[in-house]
C-alpha cells in the first residue's frame, strides 16, 4: 500500500463496456481473484479487523468475490472494498451497504465517495429507493463519513453485532433515501 497521497482524479474516462463506477476520486472495481490477498490484508489491519473480525482467506474468498462485491481503487491501487445485498421482497425491497478502507485511506473522503458512487449506482441502475447502513454505534468516523453522504440515524440496534472478543456491541441503523442523495 502506498501512502495515498495522491491528488483526487475524476474517474469518468473509465473504459467503455467495464462494470467499474466511477466515483469523483475512487473507482468501484468488481472483485476478481487478484483482490483476494488485498482484501486479507485490509481486513487484517488491526484498526479494520476491530469492525470486521474473523476475515481469512476462506471466507473472504467466499464472501468478498462476486458480482455484489467491489474493490475500491484509487489510481488502481485497492484501498478497501465495498459490497451490497438487496431485499427482494417488492413490500421491502431495499439495499444494503458495508464497506471498509485500509486505515491509510482514512480521513481523504474516499470512504464517502464510494459509498455515495455505489448509492447512485442502486438507485439508478438497480431501482431501489432506500439503502441501509449499520456501523458499530461507536463508530463515529464511519458514522460522520457516511452522514456526509446523506445517511440519517434511525435507531440503535443493541447488542446488535458480536465482536472479536466474544461480546456484543450495538449498531447504529442509518438510512439514505433516493431523493436524499
Amino acid at each position: 500500500m502506498s501512502s495515498l497521497g495522491h491528488p483526487p482524479v475524476h474517474t469518468d474516462s473509465e473504459p467503455e463496456g467495464t462494470d467499474a463506477l466511477a466515483g469523483q476520486t475512487v473507482v468501484l472495481r468488481p472483485t476478481e481473484a487478484r483482490h483476494v490477498p488485498e482484501f486479507l490484508e485490509i481486513l487484517q489491519h488491526p484498526e479494520v479487523s476491530r469492525w470486521w473480525a474473523g476475515y481469512d482467506l476462506e471466507r473472504v474468498r467466499r464472501e468478498l468475490l462476486g458480482p455484489q462485491c467491489y474493490a475500491i481503487e484509487v489510481y488502481r491501487e485497492t484501498v478497501g472494498l465495498i459490497i451490497f445485498h438487496e431485499e427482494e421482497d417488492p413490500d421491502y425491497r431495499h439495499a444494503g451497504v458495508d464497506i471498509a478502507l485500509h486505515p491509510k485511506a482514512h480521513g481523504q473522503g474516499l470512504g464517502a465517495d464510494a459509498v455515495r458512487t455505489l448509492a447512485r449506482h442502486l438507485f439508478d441502475v438497480r431501482g431501489h429507493h432506500r439503502i441501509v447502513i449499520d456501523p458499530a454505534a461507536t463508530n463515529t468516523k464511519a458514522i460522520r463519513s457516511y452522514e456526509r453522504v446523506g445517511f440519517k440515524p434511525v435507531g440503535v440496534m443493541r447488542d446488535y453485532e458480536r465482536a472479536a472478543d466474544g461480546t456484543w456491541h450495538d449498531g447504529l441503523l442509518m438510512d439514505l433515501l433516493a431523493k436524499d442523495l
